[in-house]
């Protein structure tokens, strides 16, 4: 018996922005995912690792970091950032210390823990670089750079911040 030939492929839906960037999303995850010092740093989860990296900037920098410091690198609300960091203190990443002259203010410190895992997260982000970056000029880095930048503004104004 004959077997029915099969139907045509369908054309590619179009893609969308969104689309593309939670694909890159799903794909660096995935990469990062693999990397063999997943294991060491599973404690700490993406958020905690770019966190990390501005709080090693800001101390390599001698400068002081305040929860209002990262909601507004990371534009993202006090509720969230006092939740990540809750958890990143209950997991002994961070220190919450008082402000002398200011009770309502806690400066926000990396603990040892979180330097040994920051300098392995800081090992998988260059790879990461590497890997993204592979075959692109200096022009379409720009590009690239320019285009975000102008979808981030986009979504900022719909979000009125």
């Amino acid at each position: 018996m004959r077997r029915p030939p099969l139907p045509p492929m369908e054309e590619p839906k179009e893609t969308t922005v969104g689309l593309e960037i939670r694909i890159l999303s799903n794909l660096t995850m995935r990469l990062i995912d693999k990397r063999s010092n997943k294991k060491k740093i599973d404690d700490a989860t993406g958020s905690n690792g770019w966190i990390l990296r501005f709080l090693a900037e800001a101390e390599e920098e001698n400068r002081d970091v305040y929860q209002k410091d990262i909601e507004k690198n990371f534009c993202t609300t006090r509720s969230t950032v006092s939740k990540v960091l809750s958890l990143m203190e209950q997991k002994g990443l961070i220190e919450r210390h008082n402000v002398r002259g200011d009770a309502r203010l806690k400066r926000i410190v990396m603990t040892e823990r979180a330097r040994e895992l920051h300098a392995l997260m800081r090992d998988d982000r260059i790879m990461l670089e590497e890997v993204m970056q592979k075959g692109l000029t200096d022009e379409e880095k720009q590009c690239f750079y320019a285009l975000t930048n102008k979808i981030k503004a986009n979504l900022k104004e719909a979000l009125e911040i």
